[in-house]
């Protein structure tokens, strides 16, 4: 599949929104820690708002590639660098983000590659069966 910038928005906010809720929610709930927090709901949003410019750079990539396609592995790159991006700017740069002020790296790498293992997976198996127009619209739903 070659997606569109559009599909790619459309597409990684319906698996976070899905996925990424139902991935979020033990933690919140405080099922993988010793209390509940709502941090972990902040970090999606910031993932879902970072993604939405990573995708504008992905798919000005995307161009270059002689079939303009984007293969499932560089997905899961690119889920990997935007944790590391998330790292830097809450731990490292300390930027004012609100929600996140007292987040625990180690949650946080737990959190953040369960959502995100989940939504490659999803994204390359049930999606594409559940949804196989999906693969040819360019990952456009509408």
């Amino acid at each position: 599949m070659t997606p569109t910038l559009f599909g790619r928005w459309q597409t990684r906010l319906l698996l976070l929104a899905t996925v990424g809720v139902l991935g979020t929610l033990p933690f919140a709930l405080g099922i993988t820690s010793p209390h509940s927090s709502p941090v972990y709901f902040w970090v999606l949003g910031y993932v879902a708002i970072f993604g939405i410019f990573w995708d504008i750079l992905y798919n000005y990539l995307q161009k270059f590639r002689w079939d303009r396609d984007w293969p499932g592995i560089f997905q899961l790159l690119a889920g990997i660098w935007e944790g590391i991006f998330l790292i830097i700017i809450i731990k490292l740069l300390q930027l004012p983000l609100p929600g996140v002020q007292n987040l625990d790296l180690n949650l946080f790498i737990r959190h953040y590659s369960l959502v995100w293992l989940g939504i490659y997976l999803a994204s390359q198996t049930i999606m594409r069966v559940l949804f196989p127009r999906w693969r040819f619209r360019g990952g456009q739903w509408f």
